[in-house]
């Protein structure tokens, strides 16, 4: 059987040993021919220079042009739900979909993929390599488009910009929540122990923490346990110093996210960009504002579970629950509704 890849990531196939000495200087990306390199920097450029007159769509030349007219057309069209596609390998691979059809098996635990490229990437779990590696902290990925995404926290790259407010963000699914969150009012998910409503599950999933005590996440080298990722990540760098590392230059202070390590070094230098629109005064992170902001309002937004008191900050009612002689047994805080 011959295998057609489905991938246009020419770094995805690790086994092919062909020499590519044409680098991209923009992405460290590399190239076996001269031609690939020069229409690859037109990414980076900006140019485009075949427009689709149907749907305002550009391409970088006319094959890529050529082969996107075929969506229109309605050469390659599926059957049974009529999206159309630009090649007749994307429809194959489309109908497997529908027919459930999966022909590329693991050997190894017998698990099955409709493409090549998935196998591919799935047989490095067994195998255990990692060939893509960040060259700023050594960390290894399986795919490319992982270490893309990782680089993102070294550089700072936010390629994902709000339509709505123009706040910019490293994933796309952050800005998903970010709109589901800023800018509507849609909460989907509730809590099947006290009915509060959530925009987002992973909220909801932490907010049933409070009620339940769990702490699933539990450190390899030690017996400690989190009830979140993210503390167990701060946990494994500072205690055991394992993990992506953000090292302050000023004081050599290491915190495991670069947003962290910002506004640190924000401390250092005296710059508070974040003013309050009441009183002037300036705060160094976001989260300091908005604290500071309450004290303008008479919004209490944070629940003691045992007596139903409200206060205005999270610490107040911890403190308050500590001493509260109405006992539940557990920890019942959340934020009241807007």
């Amino acid at each position: 059987m011959k295998i057609e890849s489905d991938s246009n990531d020419i770094t995805e196939h690790p086994h092919d040993v062909k020499p590519r000495p044409y680098l991209c200087t923009v992405c460290d990306k590399r190239f076996t021919r001269k031609g690939d390199l020069k229409q690859h920097k037109q990414i980076h450029t900006g140019d485009t220079l075949y427009s689709c007159t149907q749907c305002e769509k550009r391409f970088t030349n006319q094959d890529y042009l050529t082969r996107h007219m075929n969506v229109h057309s309605s050469k390659y069209k599926c059957t049974e739900c009529g999206k159309c596609f630009n090649r007749n390998h994307d429809l194959t691979v489309h109908r497997r979909s529908h027919s459930g059809d999966k022909p590329f098996e693991c050997t190894v635990c017998s698990k099955r993929f409709t493409t090549s490229s998935h196998l591919v990437v799935h047989s490095r779990i067994h195998s255990g390599e990692k060939p893509h590696k960040c060259p700023e902290c050594d960390k290894a990925f399986t795919q490319s488009g992982h270490l893309n995404t990782h680089m993102r926290g070294h550089t700072g790259d936010k390629p994902y910009k709000c339509s709505l407010c123009d706040k910019s963000f490293r994933w796309f699914s952050n800005l998903c929540s970010h709109k589901r969150q800023v800018h509507s009012n849609r909460r989907p998910h509730d809590c099947r122990y006290c009915g509060k409503w959530f925009k987002c599950s992973l909220y909801l999933k932490r907010h049933v923490y409070t009620h339940t005590g769990a702490k699933p996440y539990s450190c390899r080298h030690c017996s400690d346990c989190f009830t979140h990722y993210d503390t167990l990540k701060t946990h494994l760098l500072k205690s055991h110093n394992e993990g992506t590392c953000f090292t302050c230059h000023i004081c050599q202070k290491k915190f495991s996210y670069v947003g962290h390590l910002k506004d640190h070094v924000l401390r250092h230098e005296g710059v508070k960009p974040y003013v309050c629109d009441e009183c002037s005064r300036s705060f160094c992170t976001a989260g300091e504002l908005k604290s500071h902001q309450l004290k303008h309002s008479n919004y209490k937004q944070f629940c003691c579970g045992s007596c139903g008191g409200y206060f205005k900050h999270k610490r107040t009612v911890v403190s308050h629950f500590s001493r509260c002689s109405i006992k539940l047994g557990y920890v019942h805080i959340f934020a009241r509704q807007n």
